[in-house]
């Protein structure tokens, strides 16, 4: 018994620290989205690439420079 407890301690380690480097080389890239959110409770996201992002991520952009708290 007390080796099925080593072995699931060990491959929990093992699943632990690939998740972790997953996460470092795939997850961690910051992927800019536009979310809309509406007061009926629903959102919409958009990725920044599409052409319907383009304003709101400019005026996000031109508020972000003017903030003394984002500089």
């Amino acid at each position: 018994m007390k080796r099925i407890f080593k072995w699931f301690g060990f491959l929990s380690i093992i699943g632990s620290a690939a998740a972790g480097v997953y996460y470092y080389f795939f997850m961690r890239q910051s992927k800019p989205q536009v979310e809309l959110y509406f007061r009926d409770g629903s959102m919409l996201a958009l990725p920044s690439s599409a052409p319907e992002a383009t304003p709101f991520i400019q005026l996000a952009d031109e508020v972000l420079t003017k903030s003394p708290v984002a500089s």
